[in-house]
């Protein structure tokens, strides 16, 4: 049991006063006399470290950068290799696992041991790994590194335990699979060729036994040498040299010819009849010369197949070969069958091709029925028995880049029918044409867990798309897909608007919130624009209803703290400039600066929309007087009060979504009143004024709401300010308040500021040679100086003519590592945050830009820019509040309000915390005529740092869920005798407890602390410091083992989780040391101990944080292995025996044994156990533990040897009998024979 303690920071439960004497809020109705106070309550913490324990569930998405491909035709399983080390074994849907080289080094070759469960990787560290796949979780077993060759192919033939290993210096090595162990059997590359030769032959390129004789090795080197060699003799039985190189070589299943593909773009094939030339050669696409000539090159063919069929001609299918004329062609997979030509065209470049045949065995009809095709991003799967060669529809998620993800969010406990609900719309929409059969990779078992609850995940993209998957059991399937561009018109040719005002990407989205009770989704996007969308199943046409913002900071204020403590210190009135009426007409703008005008155009006429997501209405800031409109960095909606809160670095608009009406518009500054806690020293102001939304947009509502907006006075400061620009916030999910703040930060090794103003000053900002380098600014050039105003002269700070936003930045792109410590000093973290959030960066020096695209980023991407310049002064440290989080919620907005009521909680990135009094008609015909009253309470609450989360919790401990509105179809038929009405679920704090007007508890996080106050006393209750020497990137309040807690992401890598209320650290693991800018942009918390982030540009990592989750997950993976019986081979018949059609066999391990070829050099090969071997275990073991765990192998391996010792003595028995019987056979013959008979 804990017990709240009295900690009133220097309050009293009374209503406390300014410096100047003024109360810091005051009530229209009067003081209650029963106000609540701070009391002692008891609540019951659950949480303790035993429930918490941080593991990798699954990956989801199309691995990155792959490299290899492998197939087991008997399991029925894919492996995908990466050149990062990644390791994807896939199976039937739901058996999916990813593994995971240490070395990190790149996968180049994978080889199955077809139906044994186990595979070989072949790396670019030259090392080979034995991986056993006969568990959920497969490991190492042995591992092989080759310390003088570079290893560049591998065969191992089917059931055969001994692998062929090509290398770079044209030697072939063969390796034992069940010991891993090198044979001392090497065929060296000078006794392959004739000695003759002068020249080396090149890389071994492939290596393959003859089908119809396994004692003959084909060896094939990159010059164009190709050699059979006999195991048995040891000698090569016939060499061809040809002029081009060669790629790849494919047996005909007979065993009888051979097919090579060549860099110039031509097939040969080779009899082995008569190897002195091909038999035919063959230029697929290249066109025939006139005189007879050889045909031109064309392409290389990197890979041949030559597979037959029973019911007609063989199939030819390669890559590449085509003419060189046609650059501009997309990658292709060309397909021979007959006459026929088939070139499918691909949309990536193709990585490796296989073709699925019905048999495993080389020397019989292969049969193809498919052609599995890796390709950089995208992996398919041709269908060859229909002629018109369709793909298999992909059941895996393979296609979550499609476009760049631009931000992710994680709903977990969804409502049951929400899933069904998305599916059946999304179901209407999905592509025709794929082949009618089967999925062919249908290997393994998966069978639902125990604890499967609906999941929803969220990805934002580039091209302004949203997808919907049900990420429930640990799966990953589409639901839904919403473009959220057909709610904007199309730039008509020659019209420059949508190109001068966003240069790419202008639909690119930022930040999604979604309420899945309700059905709500609001949409953030890069060009400063929020849809709302409502679910329907019925489609309709209707107008789209727009609403444009005027939200501009006007003020360029330095802010320094004031004497007294945070939450007392209140500005002087007297530094509050002269009041001007709301929507009073600033002065007239010079001829050509936009103003009022939205970045881009909402249709305005009917739109048809079909069934799923329908565009109800959008709001759009508005350029002001040439300064485009600052991006959207928080967003909260309610569809229970029917509002949607919106921020930015300039300050908060609220809307009334019902009434299509905007409610307030203010700056920052002006949300505080009189209750500001900072000495803001104020500028010159600017004579250019507006204040009030665009017409026709509740322009002036702020008046009407019972609250007048005052004017403040502005800077003359113009070149040296630096806005946001740019996809410069892609964060993790709905909230996406990551970085925000715009405090500069100093460096404290170089110059010492006192602790006031460092308390005061966000811990996320920074300046580098006077340009603000906060996360949530983007850089940009100064550009050309505007016209000078009648007024005076005054420069832009961009050119008119600089496009606001740049190419969207897509989060899946970010590959820069933050450092896990500060120890590089202030300037690494200044560099560190300005790749956090944005990666354009514009000079100011020359008035030149340079605006890396993603190629350009991708080699710049750890290219820091590290300033050491130590000047702080006040002219310098000039910042822009920026709202960094928004919450609606029932809560209280003043110490003396007795009752709750809706509020709006606002965080800032200076660490300020602001509540908002929200008066919303209960009655639902009131509510769609009577006006929403919006009034700053006065409130002011104070962090160290940005603030990132709010959470309300009961006196309890209990989590107040917010109020929603219950889903209603707004497009159902009507029914008379049932009228639709709202239907409100209300979490209000006096609800959720037995006694009413108790108050409530509010969690609120920053990047370096945590704070609990009990409300409405607004008493801090508990506080922790998160961290000193890094920050946190993301924070939320979720529920996990039937209690809830703080889950906090720091930029160091670190997760942790606190308890509520209490904030004792629960979990704090270094699970990234050196995370990466992607991961910090899409990493998100979801109830029930789960998270999740974009561990690639293309793929999807899943994290537990609970010990139930990480116990339970066993259950939940799938089985890679199942016993299945090897197909038999096919009897070739009398005949085809008798005239040598079937294959030949031979005793590898006589030759390959260590009896027969000795022991390989020890400094050839290092054999390293891995750790699922016996050596594994025995390097492992330790203490009693391991002295038993010794003493078991020993027995082991002495039972190992007496089953070896027995079966030599068996062998030698066998032996004797059969001396025996010769010698009795041999007697029996010459026993009657007289001496002179012999």
């Amino acid at each position: 049991m804990k017990k709240f303690r009295k900690v009133l920071d220097g309050l009293t439960t009374s209503s406390p006063v300014n410096v100047g004497g003024v109360p810091l809020c005051s009530s229209a109705a009067g003081t209650p006399t029963a106000a609540p106070t701070p009391r002692d309550i008891e609540v019951a913490e659950t949480l303790v470290s035993e429930n918490f324990q941080i593991c990798k569930t699954v990956r989801h998405g199309f691995p990155y950068q792959p490299t290899a491909l492998a197939f087991d035709p008997v399991q029925k399983i894919l492996a995908i290799g990466s050149r990062t080390g990644g390791l994807r074994i896939l199976g039937r849907p739901g058996v999916d696992c990813y593994c995971q080289h240490e070395s990190g080094a790149a996968v180049l070759q994978l080889q199955f041991l077809i139906n044994e469960g186990a595979l070989v990787t072949a790396c670019a560290d030259d090392t080979l790994h034995l991986w056993n796949l006969r568990q959920k979780r497969p490991a190492i077993l042995h591992s092989l590194k080759f310390n003088r060759e570079c290893i560049t192919f591998c065969h191992l033939p089917f059931q055969s335990k001994w692998l062929y290993v090509g290398t770079e210096r044209g030697n072939t090595h063969i390796v034992n699979v069940e010991s891993f162990v090198l044979s001392g059997y090497v065929i060296m590359w000078n006794k392959a060729i004739e000695l003759s030769t002068k020249t080396h032959p090149g890389p071994v390129v492939h290596l393959s036994d003859c089908p119809r004789d396994e004692g003959k090795l084909l060896i094939g080197f990159e010059s164009g040498t190709v050699v059979q060699w006999d195991l048995r003799t040891k000698k090569a039985d016939f060499r061809i040299y040809y002029d081009e190189a060669i790629h790849s070589v494919s047996w005909h299943h007979e065993g009888k010819q051979f097919m090579c593909s060549h860099s110039d773009g031509s097939l040969t094939t080779w009899n082995l009849r008569n190897t002195s030339r091909p038999f035919q050669v063959v230029f697929p696409h290249g066109k025939a010369q006139r005189d007879g000539r050889k045909p031109e090159s064309c392409k290389p063919i990197l890979k041949v197949e030559y597979k037959t069929s029973k019911s007609g001609e063989p199939f030819v299918i390669f890559s590449g070969g085509l003419s060189y004329d046609k650059a501009s062609r997309r990658p292709a997979l060309t397909i021979m069958h007959g006459k026929a030509i088939t070139v499918l065209e691909m949309d990536h470049p193709i990585v490796e091709f296989l073709v699925l045949c019905e048999t495993p065995y080389a020397n019989e009809v292969q049969e193809p029925y498919a052609v599995a095709v890796l390709l950089e991003k995208d992996f398919i799967v041709v269908d060859l028995t229909q002629s018109n060669y369709p793909i298999f529809e992909n059941p895996y998620p393979m296609d979550i880049h499609e476009s760049p993800v631009t931000c992710t969010a994680y709903f977990a406990d969804c409502p049951p029918e929400i899933i069904p609900a998305l599916y059946s719309i999304g179901a209407k929409h999905k592509k025709q044409g794929y082949s009618h059969k089967e999925w062919p990779v249908s290997g393994g078992t998966w069978t639902l867990g125990a604890q499967t609850y609906p999941e929803i995940i969220i990805t934002g993209h580039a091209d302004g798309s949203i997808k919907f998957w049900d990420a429930s059991a640990i799966t990953l399937q589409m639901l839904y897909k919403l473009k959220t561009s057909k709610a904007f018109e199309k730039p008509k040719a020659g019209e420059v608007r949508a190109v001068e005002l966003v240069e790419e990407d202008p639909f690119a989205v930022q930040m999604v919130s979604w309420c899945p009770h309700s059905r709500l989704f609001c949409v953030v996007g890069i060009s400063a624009h929020l849809i709302l969308y409502r679910f329907s199943k019925y489609d309709v046409t209707t107008e789209i209803a727009a609403l444009e913002v005027r939200l501009q900071c006007d003020i360029e204020e330095t802010i320094s703290p004031s004497e007294a403590e945070p939450n007392a210190g209140l500005t002087d009135p007297n530094l509050q400039s002269p009041q001007h009426p709301p929507g009073s007409p600033g002065c007239a703008t010079p001829e050509g600066i936009r103003d009022s005008i939205p970045c881009l155009r909402v249709k305005n006429r009917p739109v048809r929309m079909p069934p799923g997501y329908q565009a109800e209405l959008v709001v759009q800031l508005l350029w002001v007087d040439g300064e485009p409109p600052q991006q959207i960095t928080s967003l909260d909606i309610n569809s229970a009060y029917g509002l949607l809160a919106l921020g930015n670095c300039n300050g908060l608009a609220v809307v009334d979504y019902i009434q299509k009406t905007v409610l307030l518009c203010m700056s920052t500054l002006e949300l505080y009143g009189s209750s500001d806690p900072y000495q803001r020293l104020t500028r010159s102001p600017r004579k250019s004024r507006q204040f009030a939304a665009g017409s026709g947009s509740g322009a002036g509502a702020g008046a009407g709401a019972g609250y007048c907006p005052t004017s403040t006075p502005l800077s003359t400061h113009s070149t040296d300010n630096i806005c946001m620009r740019g996809l410069s916030n892609f964060y993790s999910d709905s909230k996406k308040r990551i970085r925000t703040s715009y405090q500069s930060l100093t460096e404290l090794s170089d110059n010492q500021v006192s602790l006031e103003l460092e308390r005061s000053r966000s811990p996320t900002s920074d300046h580098v040679n006077g340009h603000c380098t906060s996360p949530t600014s983007q850089p940009y050039s100064a550009g050309r100086p505007r016209l000078p105003c009648p007024e005076g002269p005054k420069l832009s700070r961009r050119g008119p003519s600089r496009p606001p936003f740049r190419k969207a930045q897509s989060a899946a792109c970010m590959e820069v590592s933050l450092p896990a410590s500060h120890t590089e000093g202030c300037a690494s973290r200044r560099a560190m945050l300005q790749q956090l959030h944005g990666f354009s960066m514009y000079s100011h020096d020359e008035q030149h830009t340079t605006a890396y695209t993603w190629n350009e980023r991708e080699s710049r991407e750890n290219s820091f820019s590290r300033s050491r310049s130590s000047s702080v002064s006040s002219i310098d440290r000039e910042t822009k509040e920026a709202v960094t989080t928004l919450r609606f919620m029932e809560s209280y907005a003043r110490k003396v309000d007795a009752v709750s009521s809706p509020c709006l909680w606002v965080g800032t990135s200076l660490g300020v915390v602001l509540v908002i009094a929200l008066s919303i008609p209960m009655d639902e015909e009131e509510r769609q005529e009577e006006p929403v009253t919006v009034m700053p309470s006065g409130t002011v609450l104070m962090l160290k740092g940005s603030v990132l989360t709010f959470g309300s919790l009961d006196c309890s401990g209990g989590l107040i869920s917010n109020p929603y509105e219950v889903w209603r179809d707004p497009h159902a038929p009507e029914d008379p005798d049932c009228p639709r009405r709202r239907k409100l679920v209300n979490f209000s704090p006096s609800s959720s407890q037995d006694a009413a007007g108790e108050g409530h508890l509010v969690v609120v996080c920053s990047e370096k602390q945590a704070k609990v106050f009990l409300m409405p006393a607004q008493t801090r209750l508990y506080v922790h410091h998160i961290t000193e020497s890094s920050f946190v990137l993301r924070a939320d309040v979720v529920s996990v083992c039937n209690s809830v807690c703080l889950a906090c992401f720091c930029a160091n890598g670190h997760v942790m989780t606190l308890s509520l209320p209490s904030l004792r650290p629960l979990l704090d693991v270094n699970y990234l040391p050196l995370t990466d800018m992607r991961i910090a942009r899409t990493f998100c918390f979801a109830d029930g101990g789960q998270a999740l982030y974009l561990s690639s540009p293309t793929e999807i990592q899943r994290i537990s944080y609970t010990q139930e989750m990480c116990d339970s997950l066993q259950d939940m993976l799938g089985e890679l292995f199942t016993p299945v019986e090897t197909p038999e081979a096919q009897n070739k018949g009398f005949l085809k025996g008798f005239f040598g059609g079937n294959a030949q066999t031979f005793d590898r391990e006589e030759l390959f044994g260590e009896a027969a070829a000795g022991k390989a050099s020890r400094s050839l090969a290092q054999h390293i156990p891995g750790q699922g071997s016996i050596e594994g275990m025995k390097a492992a073991a330790g203490g009693v533990v391991g002295d038993l765990a010794r003493a078991r192998l020993a027995a082991e391996e002495r039972g190992q040897r007496l089953g070896e010792l027995e079966e030599r003595t068996a062998l030698m028995m066998s032996s004797a009998e059969m001396f025996s019987k010769h010698a009795h056979e041999l007697m029996l013959k010459y026993k009657d024979k007289k001496w002179y008979q012999f």
